[in-house]
């Protein structure tokens, strides 16, 4: 972002081997960070319903769906599940949410855009009407940036089915997630020089990592 000080790219790897990473970019299952070490996996598929039942969880999404970065194809009138699985980076803030972002093309060539929170934090539900979590409480003190630390999850996860979920409509679908508000870097460097942060720009922004889309096509 504009204001943003670094970033990360990470990839899920069988090894930590020139190969097993270079095999992972090639087949997309990446995601990326503002920052913060937030790990987050991503499926999709039409039998994922049990993962959250399975001794090793992941390893079943791998059997039974596609990883971020894969195809996923129409089949037999089903609507396709989406699991989304994230952990907090413990040296940051807690997470806040959890989002998937849709993307669509009318026929006529017209781009779409749509943004789901999926996940909540503090047992907080997803309003079915804003397609929104309500917000946490979480705040920052702009005196000497520390946040707070009695809200927010140290892990996320759900299975979601996407609403609007059409069967001719091709579509991708990305994950978002977001952590509890902290201090922007210009107002923890205005602090540290005793100076009053910048009224131009926002004090504090949201840490977030977001995944390779998963594509839904209704051609193989």
């Amino acid at each position: 972002t504009e204001w943003g000080a670094s970033g990360l790219a990470a990839v899920w790897a069988e090894n930590n081997t020139r190969e097993s990473i270079y095999n992972a970019f090639r087949r997309k299952e990446t995601f990326a960070t503002t920052g913060s070490r937030i790990k987050v996996r991503f499926f999709a598929g039409y039998d994922l319903q049990d993962t959250f039942k399975q001794k090793d969880p992941v390893a079943f999404a791998y059997s039974n769906g596609v990883s971020m970065g894969s195809d996923i194809f129409e089949s037999e009138e089903m609507t396709p599940s989406f699991l989304v699985w994230a952990i907090r980076d413990i040296k940051r803030a807690p997470l806040d949410r959890v989002q998937i972002i849709k993307g669509w093309t009318e026929p006529s060539g017209k781009p779409h855009e749509k943004v789901f929170d999926v996940a909540c934090s503090d047992g907080l539900e997803v309003n079915s009407e804003t397609n929104r979590c309500p917000e946490n409480g979480a705040r920052v003190n702009l005196n000497d940036c520390s946040y707070s630390g009695d809200v927010g999850a140290n892990e996320l996860k759900t299975l979601w089915k996407d609403p609007d979920f059409k069967q001719d409509q091709e579509a991708f679908y990305y994950v978002r997630v977001l952590e509890n508000p902290v201090c922007r870097w210009s107002t923890w460097d205005a602090i540290k020089n005793g100076e009053i942060p910048r009224s131009d720009i926002d004090s504090t922004i949201q840490e977030r990592a977001w995944s390779s889309p998963i594509w839904y096509s209704i051609t193989n």
